[in-house]
C-alpha cells in the first residue's frame, strides 16, 4: 500500500445528505442519520434542506455542517447547492428528493429517491429501502440545551401534566377545523380525569389564526407555544407534554418520534402512508381504505374519546 492510499484509508468518509424542506418529511426520514453512522462509521455529513427543518440537524451525530436550501426560482436552488458542494468528492450521496443533483456529482455511493421504491407501505420503510438497510430506519430527534432553554424560558421548569396540541396543518384538507379545536378543549376540561391539566398549544410562524379558538378555549390553563421558538425548541417544548393530539403536520411526527404518546387527526389523506411513527402512536381518520371523507367528518365527541382512551391505555 502507498503512502497515499494509506493516509485515504484514514480519512473520514464524506457523506452529502439532501433532504426535505418541509418538516413531516425531514422528521420521517431523519433515522437517515444514525443509519449513515452506522454504514459511514466516523462519517463527516454535510446536510441540505430547506430553513425551517434546518435546527432539527444542528445537534445530530457526525453532522459537521448544514446548507439551507432555499426555494429560487427556475430552480436556482439546486445550482446554488451544486456550486458549493461539486468540488468534493463524497463517499456517499442521499437525496430523498429525487433530483438530478447526485449524478452530476463525484460519488462512490449513491442513494437516491425514485418511484420505484415506492410499495404502498409506511414511507419510513421506504427510507428504509433507499438506504439498504438491515433493520427499519426510524425517525430520531436530537434535543440540544439550547433547545431545552428556549422551551423552558415559556414552560418554566414545573412537571405539570400537559396534553399538547397542534390545531394547523400545511394543507387545507389536513386541518380539523379551528373552531373544533376550541370545542375539544371545552370538553376535555369537563372531564375529572383532566382535570389538573393544561393545554400546550404548539404552532409555527404564522399560525396564530389557525391556534385562536384552542388558546381562547384553555384560557388560564392554555399555555400559547405559537411561534415561539424554532423547531428544535417546539420539540424540547413537545418532550415535557405527557400526550399529543394534531393534525397530520411536521408536529405531529416530531411528537411521535419523541415517543409521546401521539394521535393523529386524518381527513382524505393516506394515512396508512404517512400516520405516526413512533412507539406510541395512535390514528383517528375520517377514512378508511379507497375512501375520502372530509377530516370535517370526525367530531368533537370521537376526537374527545380517542385522547381519553390514549390517556387510559398509556395510563397517564
Amino acid at each position: 500500500m502507498t503512502e497515499a492510499s494509506s493516509d485515504r484509508s484514514h480519512t473520514p468518509p464524506e457523506v452529502l445528505f439532501v433532504t426535505s424542506n418541509r418538516i413531516g418529511d425531514c422528521v420521517i426520514s431523519s433515522g437517515i442519520i444514525a443509519e449513515i453512522n452506522r454504514q459511514k462509521p466516523g462519517a463527516r455529513i454535510t446536510v441540505a434542506c430547506g430553513r425551517p427543518p434546518a435546527p432539527f440537524f444542528r445537534s445530530a451525530p457526525g453532522v459537521e455542517e448544514i446548507i439551507i436550501l432555499d426555494k429560487k426560482p427556475r430552480g436556482g436552488h439546486w445550482l446554488e447547492l451544486w456550486c458549493k458542494v461539486r468540488a468534493r468528492r463524497w463517499d456517499m450521496v442521499i437525496d430523498i428528493r429525487g433530483s438530478a443533483l447526485a449524478f452530476l456529482l463525484r460519488a462512490r455511493e449513491r442513494r437516491v429517491y425514485s418511484r420505484a421504491l415506492e410499495k404502498g407501505t409506511p414511507k419510513v420503510e421506504l427510507v428504509t429501502r433507499l438506504m439498504r438497510a438491515d433493520a427499519p430506519v426510524e425517525p430520531a430527534i436530537w434535543l440540544d440545551a439550547r433547545a431545552h432553554a428556549d422551551a423552558a424560558a415559556v414552560l418554566g421548569h414545573d412537571d405539570v401534566p400537559m396534553l399538547a396540541i397542534a390545531p394547523i396543518a400545511l394543507q387545507p384538507g389536513k386541518s380539523w377545523p379551528s373552531d373544533r379545536w376550541g370545542a375539544l378543549i371545552e370538553a376535555l376540561k369537563g372531564e375529572p380525569q383532566m382535570q389538573g391539566w393544561r393545554y400546550l398549544i404548539v404552532g409555527g410562524p404564522g399560525d396564530e389564526a389557525a391556534a385562536a379558538d384552542a388558546l381562547r378555549a384553555a384560557g388560564g390553563e392554555g399555555i400559547d407555544f405559537v411561534g415561539r421558538g424554532d423547531i428544535l425548541a417546539a420539540a424540547a417544548a413537545l418532550s415535557r407534554a405527557r400526550m399529543f393530539v394534531g393534525n397530520d403536520s411536521g408536529l405531529m411526527h416530531t411528537s411521535a418520534a419523541l415517543g409521546r404518546p401521539t394521535l393523529g387527526l386524518f381527513g382524505p389523506t393516506e394515512w396508512w402512508l404517512y400516520g405516526p411513527r413512533g412507539p406510541r402512536t395512535e390514528t383517528l381518520a375520517s377514512n378508511q381504505h379507497g375512501d375520502f371523507a372530509p377530516i370535517e367528518s370526525l367530531s368533537v365527541d370521537q376526537v374527545r374519546d380517542a385522547v381519553l382512551a390514549m390517556k387510559a391505555k398509556y395510563e397517564l
